[in-house]
């Protein structure tokens, strides 16, 4: 490391130089900067690679199959619940159409809901991806952007910061769609 320190110093000095040299002098500093280069690339290099393998000791092993599972399981049981729900407003009465839009406001309301009392993210640690893709993950990402500004007004803080995650999947959502719809509308 001592050693690293000390010739980071004098590539800084010949540096210095350089910038003042002219002509034969010039390039021969050059060329010592370029060896000075080489030098402290030889020993980086090991510290890079002690660093990496330190590194690759601490990351926890990854538990692909246990985490695909818990995606699986707890998004559809999200997707369940909805099911469970759109079934309740059918059996009062409510038409297929009206009662998937009302489904649909109920689970973004409980996705947010959850997100303010700060359960919804406990969730998201276990189910991981299975609590993301459902429509209650599109409410926790705008709620979660709004509570972590709130501490800068409801203006500043939650207005401007709303939809600093959603908003880019709304504004290339509806690109999208619309180009579909075009590309549909052409074809048909």
């Amino acid at each position: 490391m001592k050693q690293q320190e000390a010739l980071q110093k004098e590539h800084q000095k010949v540096l210095a130089w350089e910038a003042e040299a002219q002509g034969e002098e010039k390039e021969k500093l050059i060329a010592l900067r370029r060896e000075l280069e080489r030098q402290q690339q030889r020993i980086a290099i090991p510290l890079q690679r002690a660093y990496q393998s330190t590194a690759l000791k601490l990351v926890p092993p990854q538990t692909v199959l246990k985490n695909v599972f818990m995606a699986f399981l707890i998004g559809g049981a999200i997707c369940l619940l909805g099911q469970v729900i759109k079934n309740i407003f059918l059996q009062n009465g409510l038409p297929d159409k009206e009662a998937g839009a009302a489904t649909s406001a109920l689970l973004i309301f409980l996705g947010a809901f959850f997100t303010g009392l700060g359960h919804y993210d406990k969730l998201g640690k276990v189910a991981g991806a299975g609590s993301i893709v459902p429509i209650t993950g599109f409410a926790n990402s705008i709620v979660a952007s709004g509570l972590e500004f709130k501490h800068e007004g409801y203006i500043y803080g939650v207005g401007a910061h709303l939809f600093r995650v959603a908003g880019p999947v709304l504004v290339y959502g509806t690109m999208v769609s619309i180009l579909v719809g075009l590309v549909y509308f052409f074809i048909k």
